[in-house]
């Protein structure tokens, strides 16, 4: 009951509730103010035009939604206007729904945003095709349209200006949130009731999400002049919120042991049980901090870990005076674990205290080598004008599809709103196969169940009243979940359509057949194009992930290499490091999830890159847990050449799988710091940590692991 109370809480305080109820006022309001004076059809293109640029107000730095919303303001006004006229003949409008499906489409070789503004361009486009407008009706649609637009980002900027830092404290929140769910599913690999093998796939599906709402962070926190450069106490206490919980993402991340092997030998103790329910309370604790950032309240823990570690800490003790061989170093280590873990999720909760203060030196990290950077040039354009680019051909397959989709709606004599087929299409086809299968089986599934929603209420409640007020609930419900949630976006949006159809006047059951024949076809020509025309399967383009991954460990571990030889690790050049394995690695396992819903026809080395997933996870896992000791010491001993050499060989069998994959690999810095090391006078620690050595010696040969792995999928 407790958790399903805290869901509802972080909807409710979350980011997309609040956009959903911001573009659902957004787009009434001058429908309805407008109805009350007689001009409901001007109000009616205005709350379009406010529709339209409500898709490019995604989360991000304030001055890239302004620009892009002014952007998207001027370009759907523009197709409003080039539609209206091209209508007025059919074989120019399908000209230009050719041309201008697939122009708005390669936009997306600008990023998220810039194809958010070829969607609503595209959106508009679709819905003037079919409006009877004369020439000067044109001028004043495409008026209307714009003047939507800038109403929407007027009340979008606003809503900035009042709470600057709500975004990022949303962010920031849900970040924390999904970094929690992650700890729950390590949680599992304790367990002896669980599958090894589903708990990884869990973990690393979950990763890539985890990834994503890392990358929402950055865009906010540190391309936001405000909260990096103008130092105010709520922006610090926010960005040292986020690099303490970049801090315990890398502390859960690193903590992994060979759970089989634990289950194994201390399965019959139920200490694993033990320790499977500590992280879980850490989890839940974990939640509501995050809770308690995204609604910018104080959080008082009452989280006390301190009697349950000591308990566990006696039952190791038993272990180890009854079972003498049966070595537990790896539960006293798994205990140390749990104590920094839950010792930095105190240190995050100070920062939910307002009170509390900050000093400006209290971060140094150079936060824009965080982030990356969307350069907009023609060149760009022209450098995808190829069929190795996946957005070319996506931006071939749209076009083409639209006016397939065109062509049949003119031929067709049934109902009269066919422009949804070609609406179907254009939110359907993805660049991926396996992202346009999915939405296809979402949209379908969606209109079934949201249609049967829609007539149920239409034959049951008749109160016009009643009926705008469900449609009212229907339309937060949609634009809240068009980010998060598809199928549920779907259900929630066809009856809000019907409802609002019946309250017009246009018949709400009467179209409720032809919405779903409409989306039929579209959804049939958006397969057919996505399998058929230019498919980009995942399985050829699954080498460059995993050669980006390659790269990202085979850096992380030339820091290891540097830190282990006496050479100072600076914090920024660590962080970078973790922060590309940790992207490396979430691109990969979204790419190799994507891959397992394609065809197996075009699967490629499924098992093997599976396996490929989880031993570089392995890998970086166990060069996180010692190079984040080594920078907390920053000593200038070098370690003996006993144990660089075990790096170095590490180092070796990674190059060589790169060269294996056709990439060109760099000079290795653990050579430069091995020469360092001969030719300075450093001290030289000798091996007399047996830990670190077996730790040393188990990422050599997890690296050999991937080397042999990367000869079979090279087969």
């Amino acid at each position: 009951m407790k958790e399903q109370l805290r869901k509802i809480r972080y909807f409710l305080f979350g980011q997309h509730f609040s956009d959903g109820v911001r573009i659902t006022l957004a787009i009434l309001i001058p429908a309805m103010v407008l109805s009350q004076f007689g001009l409901f059809d001007i109000g009616l293109t205005i709350s379009l035009g406010a529709l339209s640029v409500s898709i490019v107000d995604s989360p991000g730095p304030v001055t890239h939604k302004r620009n892009a919303m002014l952007v998207c303001c001027l370009m759907a006004a523009l197709v409003a206007i080039i539609t209206g006229f091209a209508r007025m003949n059919t074989w120019v409008l399908g000209a230009e729904i050719l041309l201008l499906s697939f122009m708005l489409s390669m936009l997306g070789v600008y990023g998220t945003r810039a194809t958010a503004i070829g969607t609503a361009a595209l959106l508009i486009m679709i819905l003037v095709m079919d409006r009877p407008l004369s020439f000067i009706a044109v001028w004043r649609f495409g008026a209307l349209v714009l003047a939507g637009g800038l109403w929407y980002m007027l009340i979008s900027l606003s809503f900035f200006q009042v709470l600057p830092y709500r975004a990022s404290q949303q962010a920031l929140g849900e970040c924390i949130h999904e970094i929690a769910k992650l700890l729950s599913i390590k949680a599992d690999f304790y367990s002896v009731q669980t599958s090894l093998d589903e708990d990884y796939k869990k973990l690393f599906a979950q990763q890539v999400v985890v990834s994503e709402k890392q990358d929402a962070v950055r865009e906010l926190l540190f391309k936001s002049r405000q909260i990096v450069q103008e130092s105010t106490p709520t922006g610090r206490r926010l960005v040292l919120t986020f690099v303490d919980v970049m801090d315990l993402y890398e502390q859960i991340v690193a903590f992994y042991y060979d759970y089989a092997d634990l289950r194994e030998r201390f399965g019959a103790t139920g200490i694993l049980d033990d320790i499977s329910r500590i992280i879980h309370r850490i989890a839940i604790e974990m939640d509501y901090v995050g809770l308690a950032v995204q609604a910018n309240r104080p959080r008082q823990s009452r989280l006390d870990l301190g009697r349950d570690l000591e308990r566990l800490k006696g039952k190791v003790d038993t272990i180890e005076a009854t079972a003498k061989d049966s070595h537990t170093l790896v539960l006293k280590k798994i205990l140390v674990s749990l104590r920094n873990v839950d010792q930095r999720l105190s240190s995050i909760l100070r920062y939910t205290t307002r009170s509390i203060d900050t000093q400006p030196d209290d971060y140094d990290l150079e936060y824009d080598r965080f982030i990356t950077h969307q350069t907009v040039s023609v060149t760009t354009i022209r450098n995808n004008l190829t069929l190795t680019s996946s957005i070319f051909r996506h931006s071939v397959r749209m076009s083409l599809a639209c006016l397939v989709g065109f062509i049949i709606a003119k031929l067709s004599d049934y109902g009269t709103h066919s422009y949804w087929i070609l609406l179907t299409i254009t939110v359907i086809l993805k660049p991926g196969f396996s992202l346009s299968k999915q939405r296809n089986y979402e949209r379908l599934m969606g209109t079934l169940a949201g249609g049967a929603i829609g007539v149920a209420v239409l034959l049951t409640i008749s109160n016009q009243t009643v009926l705008f007020l469900i449609m009212l609930v229907l339309m937060i419900g949609t634009f809240s979940f068009q980010r998060t949630n598809y199928i549920v976006m779907v259900v929630l949006m066809t009856p809000y359509i019907l409802i609002l159809f019946t309250l017009l006047g246009m018949g709400g059951l009467r179209i409720v057949e032809e919405r779903v024949l409409d989306t039929l076809i579209g959804s049939a020509i958006a397969f057919a194009a996505s399998y058929f025309l230019f498919p980009r399967w995942e399985s050829q383009q699954l080498k460059e992930f995993l050669r980006d991954v390659l790269k990202a460990n085979l850096n992380y571990l030339r820091i290891l290499a540097d830190g282990l030889s006496g050479r100072t690790i600076t914090e920024t050049e660590y962080k970078l490091a973790r922060k590309d394995v940790y992207v490396s690695s979430a691109n990969l396992s979204a790419a190799f999830q994507r891959m397992t819903s394609e065809p197996r026809s075009k699967q490629w080395h499924q098992n093997e890159v599976n396996e490929f997933v989880v031993l570089n996870h392995i890998l970086s896992a166990n060069v996180a847990t010692i190079a984040s000791t080594l920078l907390t010491e920053q000593t200038l001993i070098g370690h003996s050449e006993e144990l660089l050499r075990l790096v170095r060989r590490a180092i070796v069998a990674l190059e060589e799988s790169l060269r294996k994959l056709g990439s060109s690999v760099e000079a290795s810095l653990s050579d430069s710091s091995a020469i360092e090391l001969e030719h300075k006078d450093y001290l030289s620690k000798p091996t007399n940590d047996p830990l670190l050595k077996s730790q040393l010696e188990f990422i050599q040969r997890v690296s050999y692991d991937i080397g042999r792995l990367t000869d079979t999928i090279l087969v």
